[in-house]
């Protein structure tokens, strides 16, 4: 993916987009599924994040991460086929613009404690972007580009 730099003319720092960071290609579940359902997909597509579809046209996006599975699943001797992603996903999950730039992406997910943030164009899900990204992608990309006076 060819990264935009842009540069802004009030303060003279490169610019990223989070479109420019972000993961594309994510897995999906429904609510309903069982956590087994969700562990075998999230193998499948060897992530550790799944977005949990909306239900319904005024329903929000929900996400599963692996951690919250070892919390709520694992820790508590659950057996994954008897819990439901409903259970123990966090909802709403929270969703930025694709062209919000990753300094204020970084800082919102610092903020309220995130390891992932969906990102969305026009009010379609497009992407979904974890604090590794805004930093190996992200703020490796803009140092490179700076030139030294």
């Amino acid at each position: 993916m060819a990264r935009t730099l842009e540069v802004s003319l009030m303060t003279n720092k490169k610019r990223i987009s989070v479109k420019d960071v972000m993961k594309s290609n994510y897995g999906t579940n429904n609510s309903n599924a069982t956590i087994m359902e969700a562990l075998n997909e999230m193998k499948r597509l060897q992530t550790a994040v799944l977005v949990v579809n909306k239900s319904h046209v005024h329903d929000e996006y929900g996400l599963l991460l692996v951690s919250e599975i070892a919390r709520k699943v694992l820790a508590k001797d659950r057996a994954p086929s008897r819990v439901n992603i409903y259970e123990i996903m966090t909802k709403p999950a929270v969703c930025i613009d694709h062209d919000m730039d990753i300094r204020y992406c970084s800082r919102l997910m610092s903020t309220l404690n995130l390891m992932r943030v969906l990102v969305v164009k026009d009010n379609a899900l497009v992407g979904t972007v974890s604090p590794r990204a805004l930093v190996l992608d992200g703020l490796a990309a803009i140092e490179a580009s700076e030139v030294p006076v």
